[in-house]
């Protein structure tokens, strides 16, 4: 039997697919980038619940057909095609239904976007440290799974191994919509390296993934920047030490939210090519002043929404590594697996999906879908 709510929701979806497939065709509209580039991710999303209610629609018509041949028809064999035929699209309809009440729920603008994936080594001193370069390689290692390409934009190692901090921009198809929910602190429960009496202790690192600001997300003066050049350090022969292919920028920038001035820093010694890193350094402090100057929005997203899943706090304890007993868990959804070495392999999707399953089952909820 057809959802007839849903039907009410799926009224003028078409229309305004077509109206949106014309408009995306249309030149002032290609020369509005950020419009364009609006209504391209609304063509995307428009194309994928079109196909989902034309297809709802006509197994609707289906069932509809099949039950007037049943209660109509003598024909042995014309009853008995109705009868595959209805409960083939009996079968299909609530999976359908679920799907479509899912594309109806607006998705994040935020989420087709590249990030950035900032890894900090919290409390713990050099274990912690050590902790953030596992998830940094934990990481590494789920995006070339996943196809993305991933750049280390800077880093600072710790004493003992690993990374007191570690930025990379991670670029592919629906980034930030996957690894947004590794943002928050991650604990790990185990016995350091460098522990004598063979004590566990605990140590945390924090995660923090922003949508990556395309060019026209913000507004910057170029011409106020100040620009300073510097020889790399670390390996990399002859030339990283002759070259001075290091970049840093210094902006002041003003937070249109507070009203305060404040000077932003960025040092990109990504590769030996200069332009390359002064590119880098660009692309990382518009995302900076994005994320500042979004940062009321997020606040007001995650204060109306606050799922259990991803509520934007960034200091909130997430996950715990629990080494002694190869256990993995996720707080957010009581999740619980005991592959703890895969897991820190990169086999991570399993434990996204359930998040994601998890997210949608509450905006599920609070749309009364």
């Amino acid at each position: 039997m057809a959802d007839s709510s849903l039907l009410s929701r799926l009224d003028g979806i078409e229309a305004r697919f077509e109206e949106v497939s014309t408009l995306i065709t249309d030149p002032s509209v290609i020369a509005d980038m950020k419009r364009y580039v609006r209504l391209t991710k609304e063509y995307k999303d428009l194309e994928k619940l079109t196909g989902a209610t034309r297809l709802y629609r006509q197994l609707l018509g289906n069932v509809a057909e099949a039950r007037d041949v049943l209660d109509n028809e003598n024909d042995d064999e014309l009853r008995a095609m109705a009868k595959e035929e209805l409960d083939a699209a009996n079968l299909r309809l609530p999976q359908l239904e679920e799907e479509i009440k899912l594309l109806l729920i607006p998705a994040d603008p935020e989420d087709g976007k590249n990030a950035i994936v900032e890894i900090r080594g919290g409390t713990g001193g050099d274990e912690a440290a050590i902790f953030a370069g596992d998830l940094f390689k934990m990481y590494s290692k789920y995006c070339e799974s996943k196809g993305w390409n991933v750049a280390v934009t800077s880093f600072s190692e710790g004493a003992a191994g690993g990374f007191k901090e570690i930025v990379m921009a991670v670029s592919g198809e629906g980034v930030y919509g996957t690894l947004k929910y590794e943002s928050g602190v991650h604990r790990v429960q185990r016995v350091p390296a460098t522990e004598t009496q063979g004590r566990v202790h605990t140590s945390a690192a924090t995660v923090a993934v922003l949508p990556e600001a395309e060019a026209f997300d913000v507004e910057i003066n170029e011409g106020e920047i100040k620009w300073d050049t510097f020889r790399s350090g670390g390996a990399g022969g002859q030339n990283v030490n002759k070259v001075e292919s290091g970049v840093r920028l210094r902006y002041m920038w003003r937070n249109p939210n507070t009203g305060e001035t404040e000077e932003i820093l960025i040092e990109c010694t990504e590769t030996r090519d200069q332009p390359k890193n002064k590119e880098r350094a660009l692309s990382r402090l518009r995302t900076f002043i994005y994320d500042k100057e979004h940062q009321k929005y997020i606040d007001d997203i995650a204060s109306r929404r606050k799922t259990m899943v991803s509520t934007g706090d960034r200091s909130a304890k997430i996950r715990t590594y629990n080494y002694p007993q190869g256990r993995i868990t996720d707080h957010r959804i009581n999740y619980t697996i005991y592959n703890l070495q895969a897991f820190v392999d990169g086999d991570i999707q399993d434990c996204i999906d359930q998040l994601i399953i998890a997210e949608n089952a509450e905006k599920l909820k609070a749309s009364e879908l």
